[in-house]
């Protein structure tokens, strides 16, 4: 079983520094969900991620780094565009596709010529960084297409028998991943809505186009159709449609955006915001899918959300939470 050490503990970050510097695996916060990361220069560190999390070779990383100024040592073609972003939104939950350097190995990049890299805005990450003064390779910790963790215990349970060592950093504040937003052609693309919306963004560099969601796109993780299951079968209800009542001898649960105090019948309720708050929302959206798996449950209905702000990130990883 992995050591589960606090992220605060300066000895923590030391020892969790060298494990990467070795070669080794870490598991640590973000201010998204918990990262599983290796040293990003070292294929064979890198490999061991892949294999941990029963990783399909094509879905690439995302690297974390220290500062913006540390971007060109593993990427090109920085535009004004770049800087934008990265002056408005680092350290936080934006990611950049960019032109990579051939210091990365291609399996970091899924054999691509593009790196998705960003700089984490958890204080624990940050740290663990500048200790390890390395690229850090790192998607989320838990097996391949499940539910996000958003806590160090979620990390253990999933994967603490393949990780030496756990970083707790308390419950992530952002709870899904970050946004994705490629700068390798004229028009700015967003791969995967997340941490920043999209309003934002284009606030700073204009309008931006979109990948479709029906459709995987290489150059990001967290695009195939179907991901951030639980096992539990999920249903995402219409928006507007009433909540049904479930059937007699059933148990379904239910996942509500905000209360709803005469909806009854149900197994299990889980609630994400009590005051339809989209970032409660968003932060809560992990745990409480992992609570309903954990259940023993038939099936689970969804409340959609509105689309808009960190909305469309929660809409995304449900519909592909559903799609299996």
């Amino acid at each position: 079983m992995s050591q589960l050490l606090s992220g605060t503990d300066p000895q923590a970050i030391a020892t969790a520094a060298a494990l990467l510097r070795a070669g080794e695996v870490v598991a640590f916060p973000t201010e998204t969900v918990y990262g599983l990361g290796a040293d990003a220069l070292k294929e064979r560190a890198v490999a061991q991620v892949f294999a941990i999390k029963n990783r399909p070779h094509f879905d690439p990383l995302i690297v974390h780094v220290s500062d913006q100024d540390t971007v060109a040592l593993y990427a090109t073609d920085i535009d004004e565009r770049a800087v934008a972003l990265m002056t408005h939104f680092w350290p936080g939950p934006l990611t950049l596709v960019l032109r990579k350097r051939s210091n990365l190995p291609d399996l970091v990049t899924a054999g691509l010529d593009t790196v998705a890299i960003r700089v984490p805005a958890h204080p624990v990450a940050l740290a663990l960084l500048r200790a390890a003064q390395i690229p850090i390779a790192a998607p989320s910790a838990n097996p391949f297409g499940y539910v996000s963790p958003t806590t160090a215990l979620h990390v253990q349970e999933l994967l603490g028998h393949a990780v030496p060592l756990i970083l707790d950093g308390g419950p992530c504040t952002v709870g899904v991943e970050s946004t994705v937003c490629a700068l390798t052609e004229k028009q700015a693309v967003i791969l995967r809505p997340g941490g920043v919306a999209v309003e934002a963004i284009e606030a700073v560099i204009g309008p931006v186009a979109f990948a479709s969601p029906s459709q995987a796109d290489a150059r990001s993780p967290g695009t195939l159709l179907s991901h951030y299951a639980p096992h539990v079968r999920l249903r995402l209800l219409v928006p507007g449609e009433p909540i049904p009542c479930p059937a007699e001898g059933a148990r379904i649960g239910l996942l509500l955006f905000k209360p709803h105090p005469h909806v009854v019948g149900y197994a299990v309720t889980e609630v994400l915001s009590q005051d339809g708050n989209l970032t409660e929302a968003a932060a809560h959206l992990f745990a409480a899918l992992r609570r309903l798996d954990a259940a023993g449950l038939d099936a689970v209905l969804v409340e959609p959300v509105l689309e808009q702000g960190l909305g469309r990130a929660i809409m995304d990883r449900l519909r592909r939470a559903t799609a299996r």
